[in-house]
């Protein structure tokens, strides 16, 4: 591995190139980044230096995201939170569907993000 430097005035310093993560990173990867600046510093200092973070928080998102839509889907079917009450009763179903969304994401950010 060859490393490059540029001359800035009586110091050389080095080039460093960063890999681009081509996946987002998401609402979910965004507060386990906040998270892990406030609370874990070691470890978000870790994963940027070591060029890792992205990928890490896209593959955080991606597991939150798979999880919360399992999740919403668990408790609706036993809520029984159907298309039929959603023909019946509009807003009642706004108001349970909007009801597990809440809890589904704060399931999810107990588990995954706040660790």
């Amino acid at each position: 591995m060859k490393i490059e430097y540029t001359k800035v005035g009586d110091y050389y310093l080095p080039n460093l190139d960063y890999p681009e993560e081509a996946r987002p990173i998401g609402c979910w990867g965004m507060l386990r980044k906040e998270y892990l600046k406030a609370h874990k510093s070691g470890t978000y200092t870790y994963l940027l230096l070591t060029a890792r973070l992205d990928s890490y928080l896209a593959d955080l998102n991606e597991q939150s995201q798979e999880h919360f839509e399992l999740i919403e889907a668990q408790m609706r079917s036993a809520e029984g939170v159907t298309e039929k009450l959603k023909r019946q009763n509009p807003m009642e179903w706004v108001r349970h569907c909007n009801n597990i969304r809440n809890r589904a994401a704060e399931i999810i950010k107990q588990e995954l993000i706040y660790v």
